[in-house]
Formats: structure tokens, sequence, C-alpha cells
């Protein structure tokens, strides 16, 4: 009789510890993730500009070179901060664009393009 009253005092606490584990696994924020295609003003993507990412909280900047494809992506992102992103290439600049933290997507997709100078 002992053991199974034990028995399902430990089923009982280990049923509260899952449900208690699962509540505070949606009390996480989820860190968000930017992504986009560094392009000219002919819509051409434009291979190794770099952009950079401000968070506008910390005032801690990142930078990606864009691959081959003019792709840019950074992860792991706090959602609770805002964010400003531009690239650069060969002394061009684009527009600065701003991730706000009241977007709450988790997958952003900022285009960002840059008006070449002509040599």
């Amino acid at each position: 009789m002992k053991l199974a009253r034990r028995i399902a005092l430990i089923c009982v606490a280990l049923s509260l510890l899952a449900v208690v584990a699962s509540a505070q696994k949606d009390k996480e924020p989820q860190l968000r993730t930017l992504h986009g295609v560094v392009t000219d003003k002919s819509e051409n993507p434009i291979a190794g500009s770099v952009v950079f990412l401000k968070n506008l909280r910390t005032n801690a900047v990142t930078s990606r070179f864009t691959d081959s494809d003019g792709t840019y992506r950074f992860s792991g992102l706090d959602p609770n901060a805002d964010y400003e992103v531009h690239a650069e290439f060969e002394g061009s600049k684009s527009n600065t664009r701003t991730l706000s933290s009241f977007d709450n997507r988790k997958d952003m997709i900022l285009n960002l393009k840059i008006d070449r100078k002509k040599s």
C-alpha cells in the first residue's frame, strides 16, 4: 500500500514538473531571424557587399558579407530590441531600414537596394 502511494506521488510530481516546464517554455521569447537580398538599382544582386546590423538597445554592430546571390542572414536576434540595417558596397550605401520590436514576426525579410556610383 505504501509503495503504491509513493508511486502515485511520484507520478503527480512528475506531471506537475512537466506542466511547469511547458509553461516556462512558452514564456521564453523566441529569437528572430533577418534575411534578404542586396541589389543594385537594376535589381541585380550584389555579391560581396557588407550588411551592417545595429542593435539600438546595446549599440552593438554586427556585419555580414552577402553571398554570390546577394543574400544575407542574421539569426538569433533579440525580439525585444530594435535594429537598424543597411548595406555598403564600393563606397555606395543603401538606405537604413529599421526592424522594430513591435513587429512580432519571427522571420523578417528586408531587401536592400544600393544605388551604385558610376565610374
